[in-house]
């Protein structure tokens, strides 16, 4: 399972990449969850601001229940 950190060149910012999605971190502390590419396992969404590790195991949540 590969863990990456990078700096998005277009945004600037600082983002982890984990299981296929890339996490943005947003100005307000939430975070912006994307598919890396596609087909698209689940829709692009915001998580609440917490830690990186709950966020990743929001998308875990959500792609064990996705089916």
């Amino acid at each position: 399972m590969a863990i990456a950190t990078s700096l998005d060149l277009q945004t600037d910012r600082w983002v982890v990449r984990y299981r296929g999605f890339v996490l943005i971190p947003q100005s307000d502390l939430t975070w912006l969850v994307r598919p890396e590419r596609s087909p698209m396992q689940l829709l692009p969404f915001r998580a609440p601001a917490s830690s990186v590790a709950d966020v990743k195991a929001l998308i875990d949540w959500r792609l064990n229940h996705n089916g």
